[in-house]
């Protein structure tokens, strides 16, 4: 008998327990995937089906009252441009929450720096449009939008960074001084004197973000997913991001392995607060041209469930931010059609918020039966 007969029945034994191997991790593979899939899709099923038992406690159709939402929001074609608009500030907000969760840090002030670099924005460029060319009065707009949002979080950074302050506290103590600095400025030092309403000056169409294609679509959209993707990859294909998620998993561990824990941390609040206040500058070029008194659409807290819903994912942030626009512009006309308020939206939120914790715990249940 030859060596070669000898070990061929070797060979084959290995290559069955590797093809056996391949399959079992092929396997695994596809139940994770499974399982980010359902704990993503299924709380969004729950809200709205819990959602249209508010509705039918109201009066009100379901069926009626979603169909609208999908009309105005995804079918019509006006309406589907505003979709894709309203999506712009929303992803840049994504990519900002997306930073400081994965390098586990709450940044709960992005209403605050979203807010009130919408206001600088909106006081600063109608001053400069008549002296530069539109594209550097846009280009200065969106730098000063992303700096002042960073420079809002230094406190909240100095102090979890060197005190080990909580930073839920401290930025939503932040969010809340921001949304009325910001009002006391448009009312005040930024109003425009030739209104009566409290308002800053209005920076005229032909000035602000160009449209995309020839439809009412602003470039925003373009900024908001160029910065998610760039997050997405960022975070999960590079050393830095690799850094930022070792001290969002363990921070002992990570001074331990020699990062600089306090400088990250520093840098992460100034990353996410900088495409916090880009969102807030992207509103102000792209859709709003002004920013009226008491003026607040709170994305930044309404965004939180659908990074959440995502893993903090930036391509499933794209599906979830997309879903949540058809659902914010159809809302708005199913509001008016079937007599339920404009603010439904935030209730459809805020019970999907409740079935993400319910999805999440459930989850733990089943994982800790398992072990």
């Amino acid at each position: 008998m030859t060596d070669t007969q000898i070990s061929t029945p070797d060979l084959t034994e290995a290559d069955r327990r590797d093809q056996t191997a391949r399959a079992e991790a092929r396997a695994e593979l596809w139940r994770g995937r499974a399982r980010v899939a359902l704990l993503g899709i299924g709380p969004v099923i729950g809200a709205l089906l819990l959602s249209a038992l508010v509705l039918l406690a109201l009066g009100v159709d379901p069926i009626a009252y979603y169909g609208f939402v999908i009309e105005r929001g995804l079918i019509n074609p006006y309406g589907l441009q505003a979709t894709l608009t309203r999506m712009g500030p929303l992803l840049l907000l994504a990519a900002g929450l997306i930073v400081a969760f994965r390098a586990g840090i709450w940044n709960l002030g992005g209403d605050g720096q979203f807010l009130l670099s919408a206001v600088v924005v909106a006081a600063l460029c109608p001053l400069l449009a008549p002296h530069l060319p539109v594209w550097l009065v846009l280009l200065v707009g969106l730098v000063v939008g992303a700096l002042v949002g960073a420079v809002w979080s230094v406190l909240p950074a100095l102090l979890k960074a060197y005190q080990g302050v909580n930073e839920i506290i401290t930025t939503l103590m932040m969010t809340f001084l921001g949304v009325s600095f910001a009002n006391v400025l448009v009312k005040l030092a930024f109003r425009d004197p030739a209104t009566t309403v409290p308002q800053t000056r209005t920076l005229a169409v032909a000035d602000r973000l160009p449209r995309l294609f020839d439809t009412t679509v602003s470039s925003g959209l373009l900024i908001g997913l160029v910065a998610v993707i760039a997050v997405h990859l960022v975070m999960t294909r590079t050393a830095f991001g690799l850094k930022l998620r070792i001290v969002g998993a363990n921070p002992r561990a990570a001074i331990h392995a020699g990062l600089p824990v306090p400088a990250l941390t520093v840098a992460v609040f100034a990353l996410s607060a900088a495409l916090a206040g880009l969102a807030g500058a992207v509103e102000i070029l792209g859709v709003q041209g002004n920013v009226r008194a008491d003026w607040n659409p709170h994305y930044a807290m309404t965004v939180i469930p659908l990074v959440f819903l995502a893993r903090f994912n930036g391509f499933g942030s794209i599906a979830f931010v997309f879903l949540f626009s058809v659902l914010s512009i159809g809302g708005e006309s199913a509001a008016r059609r079937t007599g339920v308020p404009n603010f439904f939206t935030l209730v459809v939120v805020a019970i999907l918020l409740v079935m993400l914790g319910v999805a999440e715990y459930l989850d733990q249940r089943r994982r800790a039966a398992g072990k």
